[in-house]
């Protein structure tokens, strides 16, 4: 990058709109002092927040995943400023942060230690150069207790790799699937 990653962040931030809304600084506690799970810029990346939408993964009808032909009785649709996701489960949420990522940059997205410590994972795959929309992200509950996640709060760190020249072809180009996706966005096809 030649500059300090966290500068060049907050640079793309501000010039390119690479992230809406951004927290210039990493947040650890609200304006009245209560703790929070951190988010915003970190030193090599920026901690993201999960919005208060969830689909948690359920069984009461019976439905099978596929990601050929997706049942949304699956899963069940839930809001609030935090969500149990039962045992042994799972659950979709997005990202309260739009994206837009430019064409010489790949994204790594990983889940927050604070989380990964006590059993969930959070995965999500890479945003692609000239990818662009909210992150759906997906977190799993390997305990066989409840779990509960923070609306509002830090849920993943976006890890940024700036590359020597711009990709040939472009997500935006390929015309990706999850292109300027809002809200949380089930598999497709």
């Amino acid at each position: 990058m030649g500059v300090h990653a966290d500068s060049w962040i907050r640079r793309m931030a501000r010039e390119h709109a690479m992230i809406e809304p951004f927290e210039e600084v990493l947040i650890r506690q609200t304006t009245d002092g209560n703790p929070v799970i951190s988010y915003g810029l970190s030193s090599y990346g920026y901690d993201l927040r999960v919005a208060d939408e969830f689909k948690v993964f359920t069984n009461v009808y019976n439905a099978v995943v596929d990601p050929k032909a997706f049942d949304e009785r699956s899963f069940v649709d839930m809001r609030g400023a935090s969500c149990l996701v039962p045992p042994n489960s799972f659950a979709l949420a997005r990202s309260v942060e739009y994206f837009r990522i430019p064409r010489d940059v790949l994204t790594l997205c990983v889940g927050k230690s604070t989380y990964a410590r006590c059993g969930i994972i959070v995965n999500v795959t890479p945003f692609e150069p000239e990818w662009e929309g909210h992150v759906t992200l997906e977190i799993s509950n390997t305990t066989p207790l409840p779990a509960r996640i923070y609306a509002g709060e830090g849920l993943a760190q976006v890890l940024f790799l700036a590359a020597n020249e711009p990709c040939e072809v472009s997500y935006a180009e390929r015309r990706g699937k999850y292109q300027a996706q809002r809200g949380i966005t089930v598999p497709r096809i």
